[in-house]
């Protein structure tokens, strides 16, 4: 499935790949121009013939209580940021809040904090 155009190559698009980290099924949203290789299942690598390392893990706010969707990734590629519901542990509650992220080459999203 395809999600859009790399934002950080020219002809590269973001597609989706199963990946399995730590016995946990993710969906990995990567350039068609990145290659990756995993010797051990939870580093993964890019081989020497990838020409884009651009990838969003789908929990990669997972610390946050968020997971992204197709819909989110597919607005975050044509927008550049978009605004998410985080959840927080404060205190031993629950507090819900409003960010926006935004698109960062090294690590795939960054939350915008005010």
């Amino acid at each position: 499935m395809i999600l859009g155009k790399c934002p950080y190559c020219d002809d590269g698009e973001i597609e989706v790949r199963d990946k399995e980290v730590r016995g946990k099924k993710v969906k990995l949203f990567a350039c068609s121009n990145a290659h990756w290789v995993s010797e051990d299942g939870e580093f993964f690598e890019l081989r020497t013939d990838a020409t884009c390392g651009f990838r969003i893990w789908q929990n990669a706010l997972a610390k946050y209580g968020k997971w992204l969707h197709y819909k989110e990734v597919r607005e975050l590629l044509s927008d550049g940021e978009i605004e998410v519901e985080l959840t927080s542990k404060k205190y031993g509650k629950k507090i819900k809040y409003n960010k926006y992220i935004t698109l960062d080459a090294e690590y795939g999203v960054s939350v915008l904090w005010n």
